[in-house]
């Protein structure tokens, strides 16, 4: 019994990293092609992953020619901004909804749902005619606006609200918590993996985001790195080694995020991060 379990486990990891290496490929070549020399063809057939002769120059070449910089700083502002206000206002929509009573509840949150079935470029125009009309057009807060708040941040949030025991909320009440007193200290720590697994979305998304910023921005200064990666074809006529290095270059940073956050998203004890 103990050879055919080892054999099913066996299988099953072999099974698995054949997944993990179809789901690598593309990440994989995409470093491979910027790590290319120009004297190597990247279309050749049969494709070679491992460059010849790798090079850094490509990535210098992309830094040098276009303000990287200031792409990853507004990048990086966009993003931080978006996660820091998604997060807090679906917390502060998805609490009552959750915990408090009120007529019309469930039909609020059932409404708030279904946007999430309304596609984006519906709304587009429009939304794009109120930022207009509100000056925010070319403005770091015009590629904020959208993402103030999600309905999915909502519906999760709820959820991980509705999940917290009853009993943690009495002892609070209890002991004289306000209901912001409540929501900030035992309720937000009660859900942190929901916290973090949404910030985490709410991160990749804002930051790979490319049709709004593209729509909403035309001064190249405020460009992000999504609109800047898309220059370089035009700046470079096509050298895919340039595009894909200024592609790895923009795709560091969520890497980055994602390991050092990874560890919080594992589900823990519910009042494992309570404040004392």
């Amino acid at each position: 019994m103990t050879h055919i379990k080892i054999q099913n486990r066996l299988w099953i990891y072999g099974l698995l990293g054949a997944i993990a290496l179809v789901t690598l490929f593309p990440l994989l070549w995409l470093v491979s092609t910027a790590l290319k020399s120009p004297t190597e063809n990247i279309f050749q057939s049969p494709p070679q992953l491992l460059p010849t002769h790798p090079t850094l120059e490509n990535f210098v070449a992309v830094w040098q020619s276009l303000p990287f910089g200031q792409y990853l700083f507004n990048s990086t502002l966009v993003a931080v901004l978006t996660v820091g206000l998604n997060v807090m206002f679906c917390a502060l929509a998805a609490y009552p909804l959750a915990r408090l009573s009120f007529p019309g509840r469930n039909w609020i949150f059932i409404a708030i749902v279904a946007t999430i079935m309304i596609p984006f470029q519906i709304v587009m125009i429009p939304l794009y005619i109120l930022i207009v009309q509100l000056g925010l057009r070319n403005t770091y807060l015009g590629m904020i606006f959208p993402s103030l708040a999600s309905a999915f941040g909502i519906f999760l949030l709820r959820q991980a609200f509705s999940s917290v025991p009853k009993e943690m909320e009495e002892a609070a009440r209890m002991d004289g918590c306000s209901e912001l007193g409540l929501w900030w200290y035992i309720m937000l720590p009660a859900i942190r993996p929901a916290l973090v697994t949404l910030a985490i979305f709410e991160f990749i998304g804002s930051w790979s985001d490319f049709l709004w910023p593209l729509i909403v921005i035309q001064d190249e200064k405020l460009y992000t790195l999504t609109l800047g990666v898309a220059k370089l074809a035009g700046t470079f006529s096509l050298d895919w080694r340039l595009v894909a290095a200024g592609s790895v270059i923009s795709i560091v940073p969520v890497l980055i995020l994602f390991l050092f956050l990874q560890r919080y998203i594992v589900p823990t004890e519910v009042g494992s991060g309570v404040k004392g």
